[in-house]
Protein backbone atom coordinates (compact mmCIF):
# COMPACT_ATOMS: atom_id res chain seq x y z
CA UNK A 1 0.00 0.00 0.00
CA UNK A 2 2.46 2.22 0.85
CA UNK A 3 4.95 1.99 -2.27
CA UNK A 4 2.08 1.87 -4.70
CA UNK A 5 1.14 5.50 -2.94
CA UNK A 6 4.42 6.48 -2.45
CA UNK A 7 5.35 6.34 -6.60
CA UNK A 8 2.66 8.45 -7.30
CA UNK A 9 4.16 11.07 -4.89
CA UNK A 10 6.95 10.73 -6.46
CA UNK A 11 5.48 11.49 -9.66
CA UNK A 12 3.74 14.59 -8.81
CA UNK A 13 7.11 15.81 -7.73
CA UNK A 14 8.80 14.79 -10.75
CA UNK A 15 6.70 16.76 -12.52
CA UNK A 16 7.41 20.08 -10.57
CA UNK A 17 10.85 19.70 -10.87
CA UNK A 18 11.01 18.87 -14.91
CA UNK A 19 7.65 21.15 -15.79
CA UNK A 20 10.60 23.92 -16.99
CA UNK A 21 12.20 21.73 -19.29
CA UNK A 22 8.43 21.26 -21.31
CA UNK A 23 8.85 24.75 -23.04
CA UNK A 24 7.49 23.06 -26.16
CA UNK A 25 3.94 23.26 -23.87
CA UNK A 26 4.82 27.00 -23.53
CA UNK A 27 3.33 28.73 -26.73
CA UNK A 28 0.36 31.24 -27.02
CA UNK A 29 -2.18 29.78 -28.77
CA UNK A 30 -2.45 27.36 -25.72
CA UNK A 31 -0.92 23.95 -26.22
CA UNK A 32 -3.29 21.55 -27.34
CA UNK A 33 -1.55 19.05 -25.11
CA UNK A 34 -2.16 21.67 -22.19
CA UNK A 35 -6.07 21.86 -22.67
CA UNK A 36 -6.59 18.81 -23.32
CA UNK A 37 -4.63 17.78 -20.00
CA UNK A 38 -7.52 20.32 -18.36
CA UNK A 39 -10.17 18.14 -20.33
CA UNK A 40 -9.14 15.69 -18.03
CA UNK A 41 -9.03 17.41 -14.92
CA UNK A 42 -12.55 18.68 -15.42
CA UNK A 43 -13.79 14.94 -16.30
CA UNK A 44 -11.92 13.78 -13.13
CA UNK A 45 -13.83 17.01 -11.47
CA UNK A 46 -17.19 16.02 -12.54
CA UNK A 47 -17.66 12.40 -12.68
CA UNK A 48 -15.37 11.68 -9.48
CA UNK A 49 -14.81 14.42 -7.09
CA UNK A 50 -18.00 16.11 -7.04
CA UNK A 51 -19.68 12.25 -6.78
CA UNK A 52 -17.57 11.33 -3.93
CA UNK A 53 -18.68 14.91 -2.22
CA UNK A 54 -21.76 13.20 -1.89
CA UNK A 55 -20.59 10.30 -0.19
CA UNK A 56 -18.91 12.66 2.69
CA UNK A 57 -22.13 13.51 3.04
CA UNK A 58 -22.94 10.63 5.30
CA UNK A 59 -19.20 10.39 6.76
CA UNK A 60 -20.45 14.43 7.99
CA UNK A 61 -23.74 13.14 8.98
CA UNK A 62 -22.60 10.52 11.50
CA UNK A 63 -19.56 12.18 12.45
CA UNK A 64 -21.10 15.67 13.46
CA UNK A 65 -24.46 13.64 14.79
CA UNK A 66 -26.11 16.56 12.10
CA UNK A 67 -29.14 15.96 9.59
CA UNK A 68 -28.75 15.01 6.11
CA UNK A 69 -29.90 18.53 4.60
CA UNK A 70 -27.18 19.88 7.61
CA UNK A 71 -24.65 17.59 6.31
CA UNK A 72 -25.07 18.42 2.51
CA UNK A 73 -24.62 22.03 3.26
CA UNK A 74 -21.55 21.36 5.16
CA UNK A 75 -20.26 19.69 2.50
CA UNK A 76 -20.90 22.35 -0.20
CA UNK A 77 -19.98 24.84 1.82
CA UNK A 78 -16.33 23.53 2.76
CA UNK A 79 -16.44 23.18 -1.28
CA UNK A 80 -16.93 27.08 -1.64
CA UNK A 81 -14.55 27.73 0.60
CA UNK A 82 -11.95 25.67 -1.13
CA UNK A 83 -12.63 27.63 -4.32
CA UNK A 84 -12.95 31.08 -2.81
CA UNK A 85 -10.11 31.34 -1.09
CA UNK A 86 -8.08 30.11 -4.47
CA UNK A 87 -10.07 32.80 -6.54
CA UNK A 88 -8.68 35.48 -3.77
CA UNK A 89 -5.41 33.88 -4.33
CA UNK A 90 -5.86 34.45 -7.83
CA UNK A 91 -6.76 37.78 -7.29
CA UNK A 92 -3.86 38.78 -5.28
CA UNK A 93 -1.23 36.89 -7.83
CA UNK A 94 -2.51 39.24 -10.58
CA UNK A 95 -1.97 42.37 -8.50
CA UNK A 96 1.84 40.98 -8.14
CA UNK A 97 1.92 40.18 -11.94
CA UNK A 98 0.73 43.59 -12.74
CA UNK A 99 3.40 45.29 -9.66
CA UNK A 100 6.62 43.60 -11.37
CA UNK A 101 5.57 45.43 -14.80
CA UNK A 102 5.59 48.41 -12.99
CA UNK A 103 8.15 50.52 -11.72
CA UNK A 104 9.12 49.98 -7.81
CA UNK A 105 7.66 52.46 -5.23
CA UNK A 106 8.28 53.11 -1.97
CA UNK A 107 6.70 49.81 -0.03
CA UNK A 108 5.53 47.74 -3.54
CA UNK A 109 8.87 45.16 -2.70
CA UNK A 110 7.67 44.21 0.37
CA UNK A 111 3.78 43.65 -0.58
CA UNK A 112 5.00 41.74 -3.51
CA UNK A 113 6.92 39.46 -1.35
CA UNK A 114 4.09 38.97 1.32
CA UNK A 115 1.92 38.21 -2.03
CA UNK A 116 4.47 35.96 -3.16
CA UNK A 117 5.30 34.05 -0.32
CA UNK A 118 1.12 33.63 0.28
CA UNK A 119 0.60 32.40 -3.11
CA UNK A 120 3.18 29.99 -2.65
CA UNK A 121 2.69 28.73 0.80
CA UNK A 122 -1.45 27.84 -0.23
CA UNK A 123 -0.24 26.24 -3.19
CA UNK A 124 2.03 24.28 -0.90
CA UNK A 125 -1.16 23.48 1.27
CA UNK A 126 -2.82 22.34 -1.86
CA UNK A 127 0.00 20.00 -2.74
CA UNK A 128 0.05 18.70 0.82
CA UNK A 129 -3.49 17.62 0.57
CA UNK A 130 -3.35 15.94 -2.58
CA UNK A 131 -0.18 14.28 -1.67
CA UNK A 132 -2.30 13.29 1.75
CA UNK A 133 -5.28 12.34 0.01
CA UNK A 134 -2.77 9.38 -2.11
CA UNK A 135 -3.59 7.56 1.04
CA UNK A 136 -6.84 8.31 2.50
CA UNK A 137 -9.60 8.95 -0.27
CA UNK A 138 -13.62 7.69 -0.12
CA UNK A 139 -12.78 5.04 -2.90
CA UNK A 140 -9.68 2.84 -2.60
CA UNK A 141 -8.04 0.16 -4.88
CA UNK A 142 -5.73 0.37 -8.02
CA UNK A 143 -7.99 1.71 -9.88
CA UNK A 144 -9.26 5.05 -7.51
CA UNK A 145 -5.54 4.95 -7.57
CA UNK A 146 -4.45 4.99 -10.89
CA UNK A 147 -7.77 7.41 -11.83
CA UNK A 148 -6.51 10.18 -9.06
CA UNK A 149 -2.88 9.80 -10.19
CA UNK A 150 -3.96 10.51 -13.80
CA UNK A 151 -6.06 13.67 -13.51
CA UNK A 152 -3.81 15.49 -10.55
CA UNK A 153 -0.96 14.60 -12.08
CA UNK A 154 -2.42 16.32 -15.63
CA UNK A 155 -3.78 18.81 -13.82
CA UNK A 156 -0.18 19.80 -12.25
CA UNK A 157 1.37 20.10 -15.57
CA UNK A 158 -1.55 22.86 -17.20
CA UNK A 159 -1.30 24.70 -12.84
CA UNK A 160 2.25 24.36 -12.86
CA UNK A 161 2.70 26.56 -16.42
CA UNK A 162 0.53 29.12 -14.93
CA UNK A 163 2.76 29.25 -11.92
CA UNK A 164 5.68 29.94 -14.15
CA UNK A 165 4.02 32.60 -15.52
CA UNK A 166 3.05 34.26 -12.71
CA UNK A 167 6.50 33.72 -10.62
CA UNK A 168 8.86 33.51 -13.68
CA UNK A 169 12.31 32.92 -12.61
CA UNK A 170 11.61 32.39 -8.35
CA UNK A 171 9.58 29.64 -9.60
CA UNK A 172 12.51 27.78 -10.63
CA UNK A 173 14.54 28.76 -7.60
CA UNK A 174 12.10 28.92 -4.80
CA UNK A 175 8.41 27.42 -5.89
CA UNK A 176 8.79 24.51 -6.91
CA UNK A 177 10.95 23.04 -4.31
CA UNK A 178 7.68 24.29 -1.75
CA UNK A 179 5.66 22.35 -3.92
CA UNK A 180 7.91 19.77 -4.24
CA UNK A 181 8.23 19.50 -0.37
CA UNK A 182 4.48 19.45 0.29
CA UNK A 183 3.32 16.67 -1.79
CA UNK A 184 6.00 14.45 -0.24
CA UNK A 185 5.33 15.54 3.15
CA UNK A 186 1.55 15.26 2.69
CA UNK A 187 2.03 11.95 1.69
CA UNK A 188 4.25 11.37 4.66
CA UNK A 189 1.53 12.36 6.96
CA UNK A 190 -0.87 10.16 5.09
CA UNK A 191 1.53 7.40 5.62
CA UNK A 192 1.72 8.07 9.46
CA UNK A 193 -1.16 9.49 10.89
CA UNK A 194 -4.98 8.88 10.40
CA UNK A 195 -6.84 11.81 11.11
CA UNK A 196 -10.61 11.52 11.92
CA UNK A 197 -13.20 10.99 8.97
CA UNK A 198 -14.65 13.98 9.37
CA UNK A 199 -11.37 15.98 9.18
CA UNK A 200 -10.77 14.07 6.00
CA UNK A 201 -14.15 14.83 4.99
CA UNK A 202 -13.22 18.56 4.96
CA UNK A 203 -10.25 18.45 3.62
CA UNK A 204 -11.51 16.38 0.36
CA UNK A 205 -14.15 19.04 0.17
CA UNK A 206 -12.02 22.38 0.17
CA UNK A 207 -9.66 20.43 -2.12
CA UNK A 208 -12.85 19.69 -4.71
CA UNK A 209 -13.39 23.58 -4.61
CA UNK A 210 -9.70 24.47 -5.25
CA UNK A 211 -9.28 22.03 -7.95
CA UNK A 212 -12.57 23.21 -9.36
CA UNK A 213 -11.36 26.38 -9.68
CA UNK A 214 -7.59 25.73 -10.70
CA UNK A 215 -8.62 23.67 -13.63
CA UNK A 216 -10.93 26.56 -15.16
CA UNK A 217 -8.43 29.60 -14.27
CA UNK A 218 -6.00 27.74 -16.51
CA UNK A 219 -8.59 27.23 -19.66
CA UNK A 220 -11.19 29.87 -19.31
CA UNK A 221 -8.71 33.43 -19.23
CA UNK A 222 -8.70 34.72 -23.16
CA UNK A 223 -5.18 35.67 -22.74
CA UNK A 224 -4.39 31.30 -22.97
CA UNK A 225 -6.11 31.28 -25.92
CA UNK A 226 -7.04 27.71 -24.82
CA UNK A 227 -8.34 24.95 -27.78
CA UNK A 228 -11.43 23.98 -27.73
CA UNK A 229 -11.45 20.65 -29.44
CA UNK A 230 -8.76 19.01 -27.50
CA UNK A 231 -10.32 20.42 -24.06
CA UNK A 232 -13.63 18.74 -25.34
CA UNK A 233 -11.68 15.25 -26.47
CA UNK A 234 -9.45 15.60 -23.68
CA UNK A 235 -12.60 15.42 -21.48
CA UNK A 236 -14.83 13.23 -23.62
CA UNK A 237 -12.03 10.46 -23.47
CA UNK A 238 -11.28 10.31 -19.79
CA UNK A 239 -14.66 10.91 -19.35
CA UNK A 240 -15.56 7.25 -21.15
CA UNK A 241 -12.65 5.84 -19.62
CA UNK A 242 -14.33 6.23 -16.00
CA UNK A 243 -17.49 5.37 -16.28
CA UNK A 244 -16.01 2.55 -18.10
CA UNK A 245 -13.65 1.66 -14.97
Amino acid sequence: MLLSTFLPACGFALIHIFIGRLGFFDVVPRSRWLSAAGGVAVAYVFLHILPELAAHQRIFAEGLDASPATAEALVYLTALAGLSVFYGLERRAAVYRARRAQPRRGGAAGEEERIFWLHTGSFGLYNLLIGYLLLHREETGAWSLAAYFVAMALHFVTSDFGLRLDHQQRYDRVVRWVLVAAVLIGWGLGAATTIPPVAIGFAFAFLAGAVVLNVLKEELPEHRQSRFWPFLLGAGGYAAVLLAG
